[in-house]
């Protein structure tokens, strides 16, 4: 019972540290949104670019620095020695918690460019955050249904068009742009509605990561295979928070960006169908990794690599 209570203390202390570090960043990082609003040039823009860029590095750091003050966390981490702030990534990973984001902003700052994750439409309405995430040029995302657009056949096209502007913003400065590959967080429930091939891991959405390899793949200077593993077990962002997470594995590959993997995703039916192969197969080995991580099979010289694995049988290609 006191255990208990010692650690949902160190919780809510720690979201007052997360709050406050957010609130006094956010004093610098709005009267540049305004000047960013207000002078549309080029040559202002990239420099409110840099200057925000630069506030939201710190706030990562003074976030990691709380967080290492207010908990012990064993970090199990490989494969981010060769890592540069000078090149532009797309990340991809696994996704079972907000814990995931708090975890790539620990593991890759000051490694990579600042981190940008698609967001939905949506969220650009959230209080204080929207428009914090619309000043750091975060790629907000339309996704219409299959229905909708059988109902509204001029928008076909449309959110692609959107993705591909959002991603030419990041042709003026290097950046790392994050796509959790399953699009949703990991659940028990969510594994058993899909059918998942995978043990670990929920299918892989492959239309993002090829919406951005078209808009961007020519800057891309590699694409990071990032595996996050919990040895102890999946637990929710506020079990991390209040330090009952106690070891976390991560393993990053650096996988190139080769002229197989560039293509017309939506109308070249060929290249899409390798791409989601590709995929499929990259997700398969990223599942005997996290087998491996946690420790209930002894798999040994497992190394994932973006073309070794079995290729997915036709009724389990992504979509």
């Amino acid at each position: 019972m006191i255990k208990k209570i010692r650690e949902n203390l160190i919780g809510g202390i720690t979201v007052l540290l997360l709050f406050i570090n957010t609130l006094f960043w956010a004093c610098f990082l709005y009267p540049i949104t305004v000047l960013k609003l207000i002078f549309r040039f080029e040559a202002a823009t990239r420099l409110f670019n840099f200057l925000l860029d630069g506030i939201a590095q710190t706030w990562i750091a003074c976030n990691n620095l709380g967080l290492r003050v207010t908990r012990r966390i064993h970090w199990d981490i490989e494969g981010d020695e060769d890592l540069s702030r000078k090149r532009w990534y797309l990340v991809l990973s696994n996704h079972q918690s907000w814990t995931d984001i708090v975890t790539l902003q620990k593991v890759l700052h000051r490694k990579t460019p600042f981190i940008k994750f698609f967001l939905k439409k949506e969220l650009i309405w959230v209080p204080m955050l929207g428009l914090a995430w619309w000043a750091l040029d975060f790629p907000f995302m339309k996704r219409y249904s299959a229905s909708f657009l059988e109902k509204n056949p001029h928008l076909k096209g449309k959110d692609i068009e959107i993705t591909r502007r959002a991603c030419a913003k990041y042709r003026q400065l290097p950046v790392s742009v994050m796509n959790f590959v399953e699009g949703t967080r990991f659940t028990p429930q969510k594994h058993r509605k899909q059918k998942s091939p995978h043990r670990h891991l929920l299918r892989p959405k492959a239309g993002g990561v090829g919406f951005v390899l078209s808009a961007l793949g020519e800057y891309l200077t590699g694409i990071l295979n990032v595996t996050i593993a919990y040895p102890e077990g999946r637990r929710s962002f506020w079990d991390f928070l209040c330090g009952r997470v106690k070891k976390i594995s991560v393993r990053i590959e650096t996988l190139p960006v080769t002229k197989e993997l560039l293509g017309d995703y939506i109308n070249d039916s060929a290249y899409r169908e390798a791409f989601q192969n590709w995929l499929n197969n990259l997700w398969a080995e990223k599942d005997m990794l996290l087998e491996t991580l946690i420790g209930k099979s002894k798999i040994a010289g497992c190394r994932m690599s973006p073309l070794v694995g079995a290729v997915a049988s036709e009724n389990e290609l992504v979509q």
